[in-house]
């Protein structure tokens, strides 16, 4: 295939051809050229996308597929499809499933799952302890050596400092990162939102921003005693960046991500008990989403992360207290990050950047740019089509969106039109229109 006349970007090369070609051939892509330069070739297809942009494919660091264990909520086919629809060709699952993956089984089953029925290439990550439990830490060369590209007890903070050590000391060995759920269990234990004036006008037990401050401390502080290569997951406090930031001046191997959920919604979102929007970490203040936005767009956070966690309507129907944390985000991520380009808060470079080169260096994974030679991961973009965020176009299993009232659906800018995994189509947005 041949696609003409694209804006043509490549954050990890700074390439921004305002009209260009790119040519991919054999699930490689070929070249990059102004137009003119490519020859037509009667055997060789092509696509003229005038007005769109053609950009690597996303890559989500931190997904939650579900499966095995929780087939209701989501499973590999559904999520992957799902992020597919959102531009996403390549995720990172984490271990929080039934069972957990902290064994070298339950990894092959991931990565052969994903072999058989995935739309979007499946990276696992395996689990730092065994059954998220703390305790004693799980296989983790044997899950390396299945294919797990980073380890996390994610949703389950690892309290017991030394096991937390003798994990970054293995992972460093590996030279795979340990992502960090950064969360102070002590101080936020019971909590179901943002600790604040918000938290006592609704009568809730409130998660303070100390609590992650802590944890991300403690993580600089063992990197710095292993040299490990930790990733802080999605931060979401002022105080912790200071932490990011001195750590990054430092020279140590930190790095951190954001969900599109702290950059673009605060604690007064909760207000009538909204559990779509109950989350871990929780929605934080205003001043603490300013404060994320302005570190995204300097480098301080690395990458965006949807941190996409399906729930059944049934579970999110609880009291808010009650009610599982998490929210799905993998196909609107593309509209509503984008808000922030258009805002003048974030340039477009970062932006892809950060959804792309950034988390494929984190993860270790040759993707997420549009080099020749590499495998043609491509995501095409209208960036001018508006549409709907609502069940009619969703693909997860879960319908846990804070965008996703059919009543007022959200109305965004940015629409997903392609998405090829090593030149083959796993979304065309024209074959779901009606």
């Amino acid at each position: 295939m041949i696609f003409r006349n694209a804006r043509i970007l490549d954050a990890s090369t700074t390439l921004d051809l305002k009209c260009g070609d790119l040519w991919i051939e054999s699930g490689k892509v070929r070249a990059v050229e102004k137009p003119g330069v490519i020859p037509k070739n009667s055997s060789t297809p092509e696509q003229d996308c005038s007005g769109l942009w053609v950009i690597p494919g996303l890559i989500d660091a931190h997904v939650h597929l579900r499966e095995p264990g929780f087939e209701h909520k989501e499973t590999i086919q559904s999520g992957t499809l799902a992020a597919a629809a959102g531009g996403f060709t390549s995720v990172a699952c984490m271990a929080n499933t039934n069972p957990v993956n902290d064994h070298p089984a339950i990894t092959r089953f991931i990565r052969e799952r994903a072999k058989e029925s995935g739309k979007a290439r499946v990276f696992p990550i395996g689990a730092v302890t065994q059954g998220l439990q703390g305790k004693e830490l799980a296989e983790i060369g044997g899950m390396i050596a299945e294919g797990a590209v980073a380890i996390s007890d994610d949703g389950m903070p690892v309290m017991n400092s030394k096991l937390m050590r003798q994990a970054m000391e293995y992972a460093r060995s590996f030279d795979i990162p340990v992502i960090s759920h950064a969360e102070d269990w002590h101080l936020s234990h019971g909590s179901s939102m943002n600790e604040g004036a918000y938290s006592f006008s609704q009568g809730l037990i409130g998660n303070p921003a100390a609590s992650e401050e802590i944890m991300v401390a403690r993580e600089i502080a063992l990197c710095r005693l292993t040299g490990a290569r930790v990733h802080i997951a999605h931060v979401s406090t002022r105080l912790a960046l200071d932490h990011i930031r001195r750590a990054k001046a430092e020279g140590l191997p930190i790095t951190a991500e954001v969900t599109p959920h702290h950059l673009l919604l605060d604690e007064a979102s909760t207000i009538n008990y909204n559990t779509y929007c109950k989350m871990a970490p929780p929605l934080r203040s205003e001043e603490d989403v300013e404060a994320m936005i302005l570190a995204l767009a300097d480098g301080t956070i690395d990458m965006v992360a949807t941190d996409h966690a399906p729930h059944s309507r049934f579970e999110k129907m609880a009291p808010f207290a009650q009610a599982p944390n998490g929210i799905i985000g993998i196909q609107s991520v593309v509209p509503l990050t984008l808000s922030l380009v258009r805002s003048g808060k974030l340039s477009l470079q970062r932006w892809l950047e950060s959804l792309t080169s950034s988390p494929a260096r984190m993860l270790g994974i040759p993707h997420g740019n549009l080099k020749p030679g590499s495998e043609a991961d491509i995501c095409i973009i209208d960036p001018d089509a508006s549409w709907l965020i609502d069940s009619a176009r969703n693909f997860s299993k879960s319908e846990n969106s804070p965008y996703m009232n059919n009543d007022h659906a959200l109305k965004v800018q940015g629409q997903v039109e392609e998405t090829w995994v090593s030149g083959k189509p796993t979304f065309l947005q024209r074959m779901t229109e009606k």
